[in-house]
């Protein structure tokens, strides 16, 4: 991959796995609750750590967490707890393991009040993503007022491990907002996948 020829956000740089992360999937509205689900997994597993670290383990958590099927995540008995806990393809975390579970049964509750767990994300942000106009990494917020009623609302619900910083990660990663900086080469072609 030719990373020199386009301009990219600086924080893909590096790092093959970023670089292609950041121009195939980050900031790219998503409408479907699997990816959605994917995304709070690894997200809440994030805490503490970096972004690239849980990127090595992604596939390690698609096979320890039967592809993001939030439906057998919710049913995880605690002897599987247990195995996970020994596996060396996720973090090892026995809260966030617990709290993925856990966000797999609340998950359900808000796709039976909403239709669906994108319908109401999407709600937060009036159904249209936010577009920024970010010059610098350092215009990047680490929170909004949006991902701080979100990460209210679920915390009332009973989510898990999921504050404001990390659903503002969230919004980034799965396009309610575009944070690509205006000189990369990504933020006008997501700027056009809006309501698509």
């Amino acid at each position: 991959m030719d990373t020199q020829s386009k301009i990219r956000c600086p924080w893909c740089l590096g790092f093959d796995q970023y670089v292609s992360y950041h121009d195939e999937e980050w900031g790219v509205p998503v409408y479907d609750d699997k990816i959605h689900f994917e995304f709070l997994v690894l997200e809440s597993a994030q805490a503490g750590l970096s972004w690239a670290t849980i990127l090595k383990k992604r596939e390690g958590y698609r096979n320890a967490f039967a592809d993001f099927d939030y439906k057998v995540v919710a049913d995880f008995p605690d002897s599987y707890v247990e195995e996970l806990l020994h596996d060396q393809g996720i973090i090892r975390n026995k809260l966030k393991i617990k709290a993925a579970i856990n966000n797999a049964q609340r998950f359900m509750e808000v796709q039976k009040e909403f239709g669906s767990f994108s319908d109401y994300i999407w709600s937060f942000v009036g159904g249209k993503p936010i577009q920024n106009k970010l010059q610098s990494m350092k215009d990047a917020p680490a929170t909004s007022a949006e991902s701080d009623r979100l990460a209210k609302d679920l915390k009332k619900r009973g989510f898990k491990f999921l504050g404001s910083t990390t659903i503002y990660a969230h919004m980034q990663a799965t396009g309610l907002v575009n944070d690509h900086l205006v000189d990369c080469f990504r933020h006008s072609e997501v700027k056009k996948l809006q309501g698509s």
